[in-house]
């Protein structure tokens, strides 16, 4: 049994997939659009005109895990309160990489640095809205 990620990104997973690929180097593994579905697979209205090109479902491999996203039904602004994505890597030197990319057009909540726990943590929430904990060299 193992739990994966599944986020929605109410219209933005492709930026989302380009920035967690150019921020995570995340390998897209699958990738559907909408118009790929079979007939009726969307439910009884079909696809909404003008997002046939939207992401039904992507999967991303980041590291060890499959992070999966999609465009979700787009009938609002995104919300991931209440949950965090915990990033763990094996050296300080992975941890900045990461954070910094993550910090791009995002919001640092803790600021990366050495506690008594790990050589390097930190949280920042990404341009998404998707709150990451950044963690090296755990004790």
């Amino acid at each position: 049994m193992r739990i994966e990620p599944y986020l929605d990104f109410n219209g933005r997973a492709e930026e989302a997939i380009e920035f967690y690929k150019r921020s995570l180097n995340a390998e897209v593994t699958r990738l559907m659009r909408f118009k790929d579905a079979p007939p009726g697979a969307c439910g009884p209205g079909g696809i909404t005109p003008g997002t046939e090109n939207k992401v039904m479902h992507a999967s991303l491999q980041v590291g060890e895990t499959l992070l999966m996203l999609s465009d979700g039904r787009m009938q609002g602004p995104t919300k991931f309160g209440g949950i965090s994505l915990s990033l763990g890597v094996s050296t300080d030197e992975q941890a900045n990489r990461a954070f910094a990319a993550l910090s791009e057009g995002g919001q640092v909540c803790v600021p990366l640095s050495k506690t008594f726990f790990a050589s390097s943590f930190g949280m920042v929430t990404d341009k998404f809205g998707v709150t990451w904990m950044v963690i090296a060299g755990t004790k």
